[in-house]
Order: structure tokens, then sequence, then C-alpha cells
């Protein structure tokens, strides 16, 4: 299961609960739906902080995934550029 899974069956758990709990209490209706609205609002205000450090997360790895591509890019055209050379020299050699 992955991680987005689970941080959204943990908060899909997390509101049911939170809007049961207010459903039994015994309030007014009109208190009542203030207090799941005020749920409602506290679970998505949750889960968008989540979603967002996710994306950091991804983003993060996303560019030090990218750095690390692009040196070893450098290294590789260097290798190849140290190949080239040695290959010359060997074919003049091979010539002369």
């Amino acid at each position: 299961m992955t991680t987005g899974k689970i941080v959204l069956s943990i908060a899909a758990g997390v509101a049911a609960g939170a809007i049961l709990g207010v459903l039994f209490a015994p309030d007014k209706g009109s208190a009542t739906r203030k207090k799941i609205v005020q749920k409602r609002d506290e679970v998505v205000d949750g889960l968008n902080e989540k979603v967002n450090e996710m994306l950091d997360t991804v983003t993060d790895k996303f560019e030090a995934v990218k750095k690390q591509a692009a040196k070893m890019v450098r290294n590789g055209e260097a290798k190849l550029e140290e190949l080239e050379a040695e290959f010359s020299d060997a074919i003049s050699a091979k010539m002369n």
C-alpha cells in the first residue's frame, strides 16, 4: 500500500470518527452542523498539509536524482573524452 493511500485512509477514518462523535453528541442540530463543518475544515487542512509535505519530499528527491544524473553525465563525458584521446594516440602510434 502506498503512502498516499495510507494517509488518505487514516484521514477518512479520523473524519468518520469525528462526524460520528459529533452526530451522537447531545447538541442542537445547528450546533452539530457547525461542529461537522469545523471538523471537516480541520481534516481538509490536515490533508492539505500532508499532501504538501509529500510533494515537498518528492520534489526534493527528484532534484537530488536530477543533480546526480547530471553529475554522472558530466563524468561520462569526461571519461569518453579520455578514451577518445587514448584511442587517437593508439591509432597514431600504430600508423607511425
